[in-house]
Order: structure tokens, then C-alpha cells, then sequence
């Protein structure tokens, strides 16, 4: 049970259970000399049964009083699933709609909207995985460690409401996102799910060390590139040669640097909600492997169950009680 209780020295009131053993707390009657019937073997089981009832009814109560309570636990749990970090692009341009404009009616749904709803309904599919969250714009974001709590996971999600900040700064991002891995073991996929609109140039020092932080964490890399109308996409090579570098294109190269980090790694173009949709599909549909998890139980208030306990025992012998003869 793993018992605990708030105010350990109540227990020493555990010594009132002898009590109902000395006394029943019945009206004493005289009776003639009854040492020549034979013994009742009813009546003396029903006593013993009564004192029995008095012992647990003051017991329940001292631990009651006593603030037991369940320890936290962790639960060893198997099932299928993935260790998912959401990686979530918090630049001004996510306010904006696929048009690349601000909201205007209330049918129009901003990139951030879209993101948000479609997450959500991801975790809703996702029984078992630990989900972690981590926002960037200039700098990153800590939001959520890695978690079964849905209700957790979809409160952080629904935080990405506020107004979205400043710039893209993909790197320092991913360097957070891979951090959430750390001093875990390995026992089922490892994920980065990364969502944004945007990317920025990577200066070598930082690609260094993403290719270390990525080969040390076994990590696989989903990409949800929310391209804006119009706008050049992951796959797109420029007519001009003078255009094809990390300045004009830091979309391209952020995708090229990604293959060249020898992962499993998928992106996907959304220029809608729903390709937005087609691409969570895929992610739920590909990512559901067997996955080895401990889930925490949190602590467990008993007092109330002692007191309840208590209480019923009490009512039943204030029944036996009104039941007694008087003479």
C-alpha cells in the first residue's frame, strides 16, 4: 500500500483500540446463577464479533485523524506508442492564416489555431505515449516534460493561444527538444515533432552539435512545414542559381540539413488545415510501436475512506445498541 500519514504521532491513540476488549458498554443486568446451562456459542461469537467492530471503528478513526495516505507510486505499463517531443514554432508568422494574412472573419483560422487544434486531437489518439512540449521564437521554450497527463499535455497545448513573440531561432529549439531525452532509456521511439512555418540559417558550430545530439539520442525527426501560399516550399529548387543558398532559401537548407543527419526523418508541406490533418495522420499511423513506460501515480488522500470506514462501523453498532433488552 505503500502508506503514509501526515501526522505520524496521531498514531499513538492506536492504543484506544483495546478498549472494546475490556468493556462492551452494555448495561450490566443480575442474573440468576448460570453456570449450569450449557455454553451458547452464538452469543459468544456475536460478543466477540462487537468488540471486533468497536476495535476497527476507533482504528479507522485515529488513521482519519492521522492524514493517511497512498504514496506516490510508479506503475511499470507496456503498450504501443512513442516518446514524442513537440517542438512548436511560436515566430509572429504563426498568427498569421495559410494566406499569409491576419484573421480577419471568424471563419479564417490562423496557422497557430490549426496547429493547436489538430495537436490536440493527435494526443486524443496517442493512449499511450509520453509527450513533452517546447516552444521557440528568439529564444526556446520549456513547456511540458515528457508525460502521460493528456490534461497536462492538452492545457500546454492550448497555452500556445497568447500572442506569438518574435523571430526563429530553429537550432537552440532543437538543441531544448533533444534535451527532454536526456538520462532516459531507450524503450520505444524517440520522436521530434517539429511544427512551424519558418526556419532560419544555422550557423556550422550549431549543425555540429545537432548531429551529435541526434546520433547520441536515437531520435527519428517529423517535420510539419507550414508553408504559406505562395511561398517556396521544402522541395522547391530556384530557377536562378544565385538564389539557391541558406539566405534566400533557409527553408530548402533546413531541409537538406536534416537528410544529411543519416535519421529517420519525413516533412511534410501543409498549405491547408487539411493537409495539416494528412500529415498527423501519418505521423499517428507510423509511430505506434511497442513501447515500455513506468506511469506515476500521484499521491492518494485516505483519511476520508478511514473516516467513512469509522462512520459505518459506528452506525452498525449504534444498531446493536438500540437492539439491547432492557429489564
Amino acid at each position: 500500500m505503500n502508506l503514509g500519514f501526515e501526522y505520524p504521532w496521531v498514531l499513538l491513540g492506536l492504543g484506544l483500540c483495546l478498549l472494546p476488549m475490556w468493556r462492551m458498554g452494555m448495561v450490566a443486568n443480575p442474573y440468576p446463577w448460570l453456570a449450569i446451562l450449557p455454553v451458547d456459542p452464538l452469543s459468544l461469537a456475536i460478543s466477540a464479533l462487537i468488540r471486533l467492530l468497536g476495535v476497527l471503528a476507533i482504528g479507522g478513526l485515529i488513521l482519519g485523524l492521522a492524514g493517511a495516505y497512498q504514496q506516490e507510486q510508479q506503475v511499470e505499463r507496456i503498450g504501443h506508442g512513442a516518446h514524442i517531443v513537440m517542438l512548436l514554432d511560436r515566430s509572429n508568422s504563426m498568427d498569421n492564416t495559410f494566406a499569409g494574412k491576419t484573421p480577419e472573419t471568424q471563419g479564417e483560422e490562423s496557422k497557430a489555431n490549426a496547429a493547436r487544434r489538430l495537436l490536440n486531437q493527435f494526443v486524443d489518439h496517442r493512449a499511450h505515449d509520453l509527450i513533452g512540449i517546447a516552444e521557440y521564437s528568439t529564444s526556446p521554450l520549456f513547456v511540458l516534460p515528457l508525460t502521460e497527463n493528456k490534461a497536462a499535455i492538452h492545457a500546454a497545448i492550448d497555452a500556445t493561444a497568447l500572442p506569438a513573440l518574435a523571430y526563429t531561432n530553429v537550432s537552440k529549439g532543437l538543441s531544448m527538444a533533444l534535451e527532454f531525452f536526456d538520462s532516459r532509456p531507450v524503450t520505444g521511439s524517440r520522436i521530434v515533432l517539429l511544427v512551424s512555418d519558418g526556419a532560419a540559417v544555422i550557423d556550422p558550430d550549431s549543425e555540429a552539435a545537432l548531429r551529435e545530439l541526434f546520433k547520441q539520442r536515437q531520435v527519428s525527426l517529423y517535420w510539419v512545414f507550414l508553408r504559406t501560399a505562395n511561398s517556396p516550399g521544402l522541395f522547391e529548387v530556384p530557377d536562378d542559381p544565385r538564389d539557391d543558398n541558406a539566405q534566400a532559401m533557409p527553408e530548402r537548407y533546413l531541409h537538406l540539413f536534416f537528410n544529411s543527419l543519416h535519421i529517420p526523418y519525413q516533412a511534410y508541406e501543409a498549405e491547408t488545415p487539411g493537409a495539416l490533418q494528412q500529415a498527423i495522420d501519418d505521423i499517428n499511423r507510423l509511430e505506434n510501436r511497442p513501447l515500455h513506460y513506468f506511469e506515476r501515480i500521484p499521491k492518494q488522500d485516505l483519511s476520508t475512506r478511514c473516516y467513512a470506514f469509522a462512520a459505518a462501523l459506528m452506525l452498525l453498532l449504534l444498531g446493536v445498541k438500540l437492539c439491547e433488552a432492557r429489564l
